[in-house]
């Protein structure tokens, strides 16, 4: 299986007129191999991210807590930020 580098650029220059023929002698690869990738392009593998949770999200509730007591001013955020760091925020 190919790196989905070489698959993006298959088709980049397969895009810019480029041959199999040619493709295939720029990149190291067999015609064959050309062929099938600009042939099953919807079929390249689509990975599903992993959740994660936000780093902001235990802070949350400080930060609306906050924002509501200055108003109708505003908090700068780089107020706001180095006080979430001092509370522990890493992001």
């Amino acid at each position: 299986m190919l790196t989905q580098e070489l698959v993006v650029d298959i088709h980049v220059l397969h895009r810019q007129g480029m041959s199999i023929r040619a493709i295939a002698r720029q990149l190291h690869l067999s015609r064959n191999t050309v062929r099938q990738y600009l042939r099953n392009q919807a079929r390249t593998p689509q990975y599903q991210r992993a959740e994660r949770p936000s780093l902001l999200e235990p802070f949350k509730p400080y930060l609306h807590e906050r924002m509501e007591a200055a108003r109708p001013h505003w908090i700068p955020a780089t107020v706001l930020y180095r006080e979430l760091q001092e509370q522990g925020y890493t992001g």
